[in-house]
């Protein structure tokens, strides 16, 4: 077995572009649509698991993002190719090129792109640049133990369960419990033919519904 290999850098500020939806560095430019997507009905609850809270207004919301950039992780907006609006975010997390190890964290997909397919091409997006443009050999997601849909989020994104950090966190005064999930570099070739096939449009009808399910399991 040959030794492993650091990643080549961490992520930089690059924009990640796809079919449906378009990755860029997150700006104060972004906070109106994100802040209607999070007003939107639904919208505000879509934050129960997550360290902020909603935001009262668009200047909060701009102020987190200047706050967001200031610190260790590098979030995006994730923009609907077909409206040109900011519909979600997501960020590189726990960015360890030396171990070539990173998380995707901070998740808000919005209701419009929520378990479309705009969000498994927002997350193909983000795996394919850490395994084939950088060289991480591990990537994660962590979510709070009671987050049905989120633990379920990552079994079909084709993650696999590593076991549970008992009081790991607090969070909004309550204790967390955290699930941890992996999908290593030897696994990501496979799980990259799956998306690619599943994310053709030849997989979609006219109006938009698969023809067949994602199979990462």
């Amino acid at each position: 077995m040959s030794a492993p290999h650091p990643a080549k850098s961490a992520p930089q500020r690059i924009v990640l572009e796809g079919r449906l939806v378009r990755l860029e560095p997150i700006e104060r430019r972004h906070a109106a649509d994100l802040f209607a997507v999070a007003h939107l009905p639904g919208g505000a609850e879509r934050y129960r698991w997550l360290f902020s809270e909603a935001p009262t207004s668009v200047a909060e919301l701009q102020n987190w993002i200047d706050s967001a950039n200031a610190g260790p992780d590098s979030y995006v907006a994730i923009i609907d190719k077909a409206t040109g609006r900011a519909v979600g975010q997501h960020a590189w997390m726990r960015i360890f090129p030396d171990h070539a190890s990173i998380e995707i964290g901070g998740v808000y997909w919005g209701l419009p792109m929520a378990r479309t397919p705009l969000a498994t091409e927002a997350f193909y997006l983000f795996a394919r640049h850490a395994f084939d443009d950088l060289g991480y050999r591990r990537f994660e997601w962590k979510c709070n133990n009671r987050n049905e849909p989120s633990k379920a989020a990552a079994l079909r994104f084709g993650f696999q369960f590593e076991g549970v950090f008992r009081q790991d966190r607090i969070v909004k005064g309550e204790s967390r419990d955290t699930a941890w999930y992996s999908i290593i570099d030897s696994e990501w070739p496979a799980l990259r033919a799956e998306y690619e096939r599943w994310l053709s449009p030849d997989n979609f009808d006219a109006d938009g519904m698969q023809k067949s399910r994602l199979a990462t399991r």
